[in-house]
């Protein structure tokens, strides 16, 4: 670390291993550490650093303690570092000069962690069914955090997605006490009525044809709003809604046109860009919507919706005289420094 100037006293290494029990002088020398320590308060600290970035650490007269910038707010310090876990891992790369490893599950197991810690996880649900003459399935649940794990073996669940065949939502994933919420099934547009609306789920699934069937709620923080179906004549034409997404709502269908499912959202947890949890495509008489960017189904005009993605959350796509796409399942990410 760099020598402290004169007047200006930064906190050392050393004074953030005496101080913080747990940290380590390896740590220490990885974190920036920077402002002047103490600050009075935390509209001081502010003041001297408008613009923190991940990593930054500085403590308060006023409560006498030390605060961790995570990359979107200044958190109390516990003096813990990385986690560490002894599972194979699935890959490794390089970051702005950090060296991080993850390990990917899309089957059901466990995590060891053998060093409590912070781990980067990304939690994604099982995704919703297409419906018969109906909308798209909504999206699995996306849950993306820095959390702390404690040194324990840990269960991980991976959610399936929902079969189109019995118009089902999918199933939650689950990292410990982490948990990404299954998605809705889309509406069914030739049955009762309870089923031609969306299901709501993590992403709510888009609404079937017949009744201008609404869509399904989604969870917020998970997932978004399934879209509208519109009915066209009395002949059977229209288009459905499309399943929500992690990122954006499904679209309404619009005369005879299916609505496109909602965008998921990117995540960067391997080393490049990746976008998951889309929601599926509405079938339509005349055109069907897409799927959703991130592993959703398209719609059908004529035969079985397409399913969503494995492993990747996405919506199965709505079918229009024959079955919906099944969900795509969903996938447990995690990922620390080394």
């Amino acid at each position: 670390m760099a020598v402290t100037p004169v007047g200006n006293p930064y906190v050392e290494s050393s004074d953030l291993v005496a101080n913080y029990p747990g940290a380590s002088e390896a740590l220490a020398e990885r974190i920036d550490i920077v402002g002047v320590n103490p600050f009075a308060n935390a509209a001081a600290r502010d003041a001297a650093i408008p613009s923190p970035v991940q990593g930054q650490m500085c403590s308060l007269n006023d409560d006498n303690k030390g605060y961790r910038y995570d990359g979107s707010a200044w958190v109390l310090f516990s003096g813990a570092g990385d986690a560490n876990f002894t599972n194979a891992a699935t890959g490794t790369y390089t970051d702005d000069g950090i060296d991080y490893k993850y390990i990917t599950f899309t089957g059901s197991g466990e995590l060891i962690v053998d060093q409590a810690g912070f781990a980067d996880v990304l939690v994604i649900g099982g995704a919703g069914s297409g419906g018969q003459f109906g909308g798209g399935g909504g999206a699995g649940g996306y849950l993306s955090a820095n959390v702390y794990l404690p040194a324990a073996v840990l269960t991980v669940t991976i959610g399936a997605g929902g079969a189109a065949s019995t118009f089902k939502n999918g199933f939650a994933s689950r990292l410990d006490n982490l948990f990404g919420v299954g998605g809705g099934a889309g509406g069914v547009g030739d049955v009762a009525a309870a089923y031609r609306v969306g299901q709501s789920g993590a992403a709510g699934g888009g609404g079937g044809l017949r009744t201008d069937a609404a869509g399904g709620g989604g969870t917020p923080g998970q997932g978004y709003d399934g879209g509208k179906a519109q009915t066209g004549d009395s002949s059977g034409t229209g288009g459905s809604g499309g399943g929500g997404g992690a990122g954006a709502a499904g679209g309404a269908g619009s005369g005879n046109v299916g609505a496109a499912g909602g965008a998921g959202s990117s995540s960067s947890i391997t080393g490049g860009a990746v976008t998951r949890s889309g929601g599926g495509g509405g079938s339509g008489s005349a055109t069907a919507g897409a799927g959703g960017a991130g592993g959703g189904g398209a719609g059908s005009t004529s035969t079985v919706g397409t399913a969503g993605t494995a492993n990747t959350g996405g919506g199965g796509g709505g079918g229009w005289a024959a079955l919906g796409g099944n969900g795509g399942s969903g996938v447990v990410i995690v990922r620390v420094v080394v």
